[in-house]
């Protein structure tokens, strides 16, 4: 990575920077101040079109507007975070932000303006312009478009979303100076929230977080295709995990990391969240993404991974794979046994069910095995009463999925978790069970197995659809599936 041409930033102004001499700029001439600020060509962008999420997110402010009348508000896509010394981290807009206008541009912050009528809003999408090439911030500045590319011009950018845009620079003033209600979406960027200090509550930021991490459960028809999408491209991925299995083997779980990662580079965005690429007794850590640990035949691989669209919008899908191809007698119980879970889950996912039942219907069925084992005393419904079973199932069945990967988590408990399931929410079922490598209550041969298996699923007018169907779930499809795949290798 090469330095900036100086570590001075300049002004902000339109003064050419010929006309400042190099006390501003040591070590630059005059010649070639005056050199820099000629003989560009006009790049503007004159035949965009708006971006195909634009009438839904119009749709979503229009909402927002009826929820919030007479109030301003603010909502900032965040700002880059520095990950060490002068680089930073790759900038991920802000959840709220990305669901009411379709950008995902650093340091722009939508701004909903009361009308004087009282009746709606005006929006505004504040944002940096086109880097200015007579005061030298394009050059000069390590933010200037020369260092980090090109970016929309005002006027693209407001054809592009469909919402007028200005210059964010001057959107801190302008908000120290407003009057009336104001509400902004905290988190994202200090600066906003500095500027408007005096003038939000807490309690009334937090209620727009929490209306519209709401407004996210019942998906549109765009959502959902991006979701299938991102499901897409991660069946593509855990294929390519599969073919890879031998190198992964002469490595380590990274191999597998990469692998995927390469998928969700290639076909979106990124990865919706960190790879869990667990080999051997790993698979009974939830959370393992350290991912630097053995691949053995005979183990089996927990990966539970999504692929993030351009748009944001993430899959999360978990299966878990018998390295060299077949699951020995005690795995295949164990996954079976799962599976049966999780069929029991899915099938528990339709409109006007509680958003709990899926859980507690696999939940049962863990239960059921833990006692047929011998492994926790019954009957089934003392078990689950006390949550005896949860030393080896852990954690809840699913959770909904969109832009976030656990999305809508500032919902009310009343709209999310006791609430009622409704068609176009999206949500996984992924239940497991987990023997940690030092449980002693379990037997030995039991010990450092765990077994996940997930899938997204969308709830249907009628029922509900699997939109991870095409990855084998079945322990014989999934063999089949792995053998056909490697059967490809040489």
């Amino acid at each position: 990575m090469t330095d900036e041409l100086t570590p001075e930033t300049p002004d902000e102004d339109e003064q050419p920077i010929k006309q400042r001499k190099n006390g501003l700029y040591p070590g630059v001439s005059d010649e070639l101040a005056e050199n820099m600020t000629s003989g560009w060509a006009d790049t503007e962008l004159r035949d965009l079109e708006p971006v195909e999420q634009a009438p839904n997110a119009a749709r979503r402010r229009e909402a927002l507007s009826r929820r919030f009348p007479g109030e301003r508000l603010v909502i900032p896509a965040g700002n880059l975070k520095t990950r060490s010394n002068d680089t930073e981290y790759d900038f991920r807009a802000s959840t709220e932000f990305v669901y009411l206008t379709g950008d995902q541009t650093d340091d722009s912050v939508l701004v909903l303006e009361p009308r004087e009528n009282g009746e709606g809003h005006d929006a505004t999408v504040y944002r940096l312009p086109r880097s200015n090439r007579a005061n030298g911030e394009f050059w000069l500045n390590g933010m200037g478009e020369l260092w980090v590319g090109r970016r929309n011009s005002l006027t693209e950018a407001a054809t592009l979303l469909g919402v007028p845009c200005a210059d964010v620079r001057e959107l801190a003033g302008t908000l120290r100076e407003a009057t009336g209600p104001v509400r902004v979406v905290r988190g994202h960027d200090a600066g906003i929230e500095a500027a408007l200090a005096d003038k939000v509550t807490a309690e009334r930021d937090e209620e727009l977080r929490v209306y519209l991490s709401e407004a996210r459960l019942v998906k549109d028809a765009f959502e959902i295709g991006e979701l299938q999408k991102a499901v897409d491209s991660t069946v593509r991925g855990f294929e390519d995990v599969v073919k890879v299995l031998d190198k992964a083997e002469a490595t380590s779980e990274r191999y597998i990391e990469g692998t995927f990662f390469l998928r969700a580079r290639v076909e979106g965005n990124d990865v919706g969240y960190g790879s869990i690429c667990a080999a051997g007794p790993h698979a009974t850590t939830l959370h393992w993404v350290r991912n630097n640990g053995e691949v053995r035949s005979g183990d089996l691989l927990l990966l539970d991974a999504g692929v993030e669209t351009t748009t944001l919008y993430t899959a999360d899908v978990t299966r878990t794979l018998p390295i060299n191809g077949r699951y020995n007698d005690l795995q295949r119980k164990i996954y079976d046994a799962v599976y049966e879970a999780q069929e029991a889950g899915i099938a528990a996912v339709k409109p006007g069910a509680a958003f709990r039942d899926f859980h507690d219907a696999a939940q049962r069925v863990l239960a059921e095995k833990l006692v047929e084992w011998g492994l926790v005393e019954g009957p089934v419904d003392r078990v689950l009463e006390l949550g005896l079973q949860r030393r080896w199932t852990l954690h809840g069945t699913g959770h909904m999925l969109g832009l976030d990967v656990h999305d809508c988590a500032a919902a009310r408990t009343e709209a999310y978790v006791n609430g009622t399931l409704e068609a176009g929410m999206v949500l996984t079922v992924e239940p497991g069970l987990y023997f940690q490598a030092d449980d002693l209550t379990v037997p030995e041969e039991y010990r450092g197995i765990g077994v996940r298996i997930e899938d997204d699923i969308l709830v249907t007018e009628d029922g509900n659809r699997n939109l991870s169907a095409a990855l084998p779930r079945r322990a014989d499809e999934v063999e089949a599936w792995m053998a056909e795949l490697t059967g490809q290798r040489g």
